[in-house]
């Protein structure tokens, strides 16, 4: 498709560094960007209120369950990008074989922070099942799906690692071991880093950009069985109006050039801390990976975009309230 530059395209995002690559790229191809930044619950609004006049050539955000529903609903342009073959393991294990939308980096949804001056007499916790134990009864905090982006793939990689019968057991555990929730991440970092919870689930940048701001006792701990990993991921509107301009910009993302920019960005913006997923790229920072060794799980993101409103339902009526 060719692009034509005098319309140039409309980015709807909600990436920390998504002001500095549709400002790199308009700098170096001259394709103007007009970015609407937002969090992902009203961008997704906006998505569904223009369903027959979208105002938006690109999305991009954390959550490749969530952009799977879009696809469900029939909003992503199907194509093959330039960048397909550039794909890590990793970066090949979360792209959909329709490829409607294109995974830009993965961080995990969920992983277990810490105050390391806290810790309880009996240890730190090895994997998820651990939490529910008497000794930890009081010192959880989490985060409520309604609010937080990453709560529900966390949720749904529980559900997949345990099955539904065990998944729900664990939460009502969980409930019952008086775990605090919490709206989104900041909140469930700060209940850590002051004492008043020891242990949060959080997605797992948020304690890389607490460590580079300074914050001195917190630990970080990825659960045996394994977390799941949240790609951010990037799609284009099926009914949109400059579907070239808006194909260069997702190669361009995925270039070396477009990683450059976002690998780059404001160390202390947590959405820096991703794991690269185009070869030869890495990461400004030191931070857990496959390669380490920890357990990433991939999620099954056509069931769990199908079953979404009823574990959200599920996890509010019986955890949050």
């Amino acid at each position: 498709m060719t692009c034509d530059k005098s319309t140039g395209l409309v980015l709807y995002a909600a990436m920390g560094y998504d002001s500095d690559a549709a400002k790199a790229f308009q700098e170096q191809t001259g394709i103007p960007v007009k970015l609407v930044d937002d969090s992902t619950g009203p961008l997704l609004a906006k998505v569904a209120a223009e369903s027959n006049n979208p105002q938006w050539d690109v999305i991009w955000f954390d959550g490749d369950v969530t952009m799977a529903s879009l696809d469900q609903q029939g909003y992503l342009l199907k194509w093959d990008s330039t960048a397909i073959d550039n794909y890590t393991a990793t970066g090949k294990s979360v792209l959909p074989s329709d490829h409607s939308y294109y995974p830009t980096g993965v961080t995990a949804a969920g992983a277990i922070i810490y105050n390391t001056s806290k810790v309880p007499g009996t240890g730190l916790p090895k994997d998820w099942s651990d939490l529910t134990k008497p000794e930890y009864k009081n010192l959880v905090a989490e985060n409520d799906p309604a609010f937080s982006g990453p709560a529900y793939p966390f949720i749904a990689g529980i559900y997949q690692l345990m099955n539904q019968d065990g998944a729900q057991k664990f939460f009502s555990q969980l409930k019952a071991n008086s775990d605090q929730i919490f709206q989104t991440n900041k909140p469930t970092l700060n209940s850590i880093e002051t004492g008043a919870r020891e242990f949060g689930i959080v997605q797992d940048t948020v304690y890389y950009a607490a460590v580079h701001a300074g914050q001195k006792n917190l630990g970080i701990i990825y659960p045996s069985s394994g977390v799941v990993a949240m790609p951010s991921v990037i799609g284009i509107a099926a009914k949109g109006q400059h579907q070239g301009c808006a194909e260069q910009f997702v190669n361009w993302v995925l270039s070396s050039a477009g990683q450059k920019v976002t690998t780059n960005h404001d160390p202390s913006d947590g959405d820096t801390y991703y794991i690269p997923l185009i070869n030869g790229v890495e990461s400004m920072v030191k931070r857990a990976t496959p390669a380490d060794g920890t357990k990433f799980i991939s999620l099954d993101t056509q069931k769990y975009a199908s079953e979404e409103s009823n574990i959200k339902k599920w996890f509010h009526d019986n955890v949050v309230q």
